[in-house]
């Protein structure tokens, strides 16, 4: 008689195999440079932000750092072999901007810039398509020391960085992302100080550092194209579907006023030209210079966006980051180990969502995955991640409801390839689709990812 887990593997194994995806459809992973490159001082990388930040004692939950990680640098032929197995059609995956400039500005390291020729060549030859992120949070250390994201000047720097890097890749890169979760970079690094550079200045940091970055995105979009005749470029976006605790006036507001940060202040800036007015009146004291012309700049037309999901928000009154004065609320239900509801409606919520509201061209889900805790793996050698797996099947499934409903997505982006350093929260809650021993540096494909790649594979043919 089998285990509980065996008759649950069982039924998710069945239900991979009939999970259908309106196509054509591109099935890829998601990493980021600093999560898994390891290497940090390696043929003349510059000291990054994360690089300071994971250094610095009590801010990382397990003590550690992204130092070694998984080795990438040194491994990638090994991670190619692993996206192969699993199916891959996409493989999207950041740039270490102080690997290729160590100090943020001036000419190429050769050296840096040559390992990521290697790694998209490698992924050319096992016919897997790179999806190229300019910017996910390691901001040269030399930049910050100059102010950071504070610092309108770095929005000038990074546009010079996307011209230099879009000219050399030019001939094997079509898909580029300009910033990846900017509301996440600039609110938890700058407002609350979660994450690097561990600033805590309140809503006046978070708007600051957002419009600089919003301000970069715009700049770097005419130089990506003047450089690669047929790119296809495009901003990545964390975004929630937001809901009020109640009808009290006070968790109205403070879902209003939630939805405009975390959406809105984005979204409208990038699709429409302009920030929300009701965030301008309820910041009016806090907004950094915003010129006559920068509305314009952020508004480059995209071919498309990048949707990361992995909860709905529901906002009561509170004290949080004034004046959006707000509180989470965490209904019950599941969990996972980052304290994310599970939620599997909220993916085609969102997408809905943006479709109505922004209809942009076309739509990657960019990120979307389940965190545990540290996974055992079994005497053969195996692990069984039975929540994760059917965390991606309940949430493709409300994706497909969203694109047979008219949503224009391309693309799914699982977090993470494999486990990895994740951030404030070190290696204490993987993600991966695939196990890492970060001593012996061994990967395995967890159960979760032979249920990915069978779902891969079932809908190959669109």
């Amino acid at each position: 008689m089998m285990s509980n887990t065996a008759e649950d593997m069982e039924r998710l194994m069945a239900r991979a195999e009939e999970l259908r995806v309106p196509g054509p459809f591109l099935f890829g992973a998601a990493t980021a440079a600093y999560q898994i490159e390891g290497a940090p001082k390696a043929d003349g990388k510059g000291e990054s932000i994360w690089d300071r930040f994971s250094h610095t004692p009590g801010v990382i939950s397990d003590a550690s750092t992204g130092d070694v990680a998984c080795d990438h640098y040194h491994r990638w032929p090994e991670d190619i072999r692993l996206m192969r197995e699993l199916g891959l059609g996409a493989y999207r995956f950041s740039l270490a901007w102080s690997r290729i400039q160590p100090g943020g500005t001036g000419k190429a390291n050769a050296t840096g810039l040559d390992f990521y020729k290697r790694l998209i060549d490698g992924l050319a030859e096992a016919g897997i398509r790179p999806f190229l992120t300019l910017y996910h949070w390691d901001l040269p250390q030399a930049l910050q020391d100059k102010g950071g994201w504070y610092n309108r000047d770095t929005a000038y720097r990074f546009a010079d960085y996307a011209d230099l890097v879009s000219n050399a890749l030019s001939d094997r890169v079509q898909n580029w992302t300009t910033l990846n979760e900017p509301w996440t970079f600039c609110w938890s690094g700058y407002a609350t100080g979660e994450d690097a550079p561990g600033l805590k200045d309140g809503a006046k940091g978070g708007l600051a550092a957002s419009h600089h970055a919003l301000l970069a995105h715009g700049l770097a979009v005419p130089a990506i194209r003047g450089n690669v005749g047929n790119a296809d470029v495009g901003i990545v976006l964390d975004l929630n579907t937001v809901t009020a605790a109640s009808d009290k006036a006070a968790d109205q507001a403070a879902a209003k006023h939630f939805e405009d940060a975390q959406n809105r202040w984005f979204l409208d800036a990038v699709f429409k030209g302009h920030y929300p007015q009701s965030m301008l009146d309820l910041c009016r004291d806090l907004l950094p210079d915003i010129r006559s012309d920068d509305n314009t700049i952020i508004a480059a037309p995209l071919d498309y966006l990048g949707v990361n999901i992995y909860r709905r928000s529901i906002m009561a009154g509170g004290t949080e980051l004034p004046p959006l004065n707000f509180a989470r609320v965490n209904p019950p239900g599941r969990y996972s180990a980052v304290n994310y509801e599970v939620w599997p409606p909220s993916i085609e919520d969102v997408l809905l969502y943006v479709h109505e509201h922004y209809a942009p061209k076309a739509i990657y889900i960019s990120e979307n995955g389940f965190a545990t805790r540290p996974e055992p793996v079994t005497p053969d050698g195996a692990i069984h991640d039975v929540e994760r797996a059917e965390y991606h099947i309940d949430h493709l499934d409300h994706m497909a409801r969203a694109m047979r409903r008219g949503v224009p997505v391309k693309g799914y982006f699982a977090w993470t390839l494999m486990d990895n350093f994740e951030w404030a929260y070190g290696y204490s809650t993987p993600f991966g689709l695939a196990h890492v021993d970060f001593v012996t540096q061994e990967r395995r494909i967890k159960f979760s990812g032979e249920i990915y790649a069978t779902i891969a594979r079932g809908n190959a043919d669109g």
